[in-house]
């Protein structure tokens, strides 16, 4: 997944006006304790990142 699938993907979730402040600000446990832009710098590719939002948010299989 390219990094701009992932962020597409955010945007869908949760909407225009927060996904980019949930993806700077939200800590996820699934990643380590980093944020979505957090785990993006320090190279985590972007189909992992997605994978822990899926379960963090609860959304499902069908999500992935």
């Amino acid at each position: 997944m390219w990094i701009t699938e992932l962020r597409r993907r955010l945007t869908d979730h949760f909407g225009q006006e927060y996904a980019a402040s949930w993806a700077k600000d939200f800590i996820l446990p699934e990643l380590g304790g980093v944020s979505v832009d957090e785990a993006l710098k320090l190279g985590f590719d972007a189909q992992t990142v997605w994978k822990a939002v899926v379960d963090n948010q609860g959304l499902g299989p069908s999500a992935r």
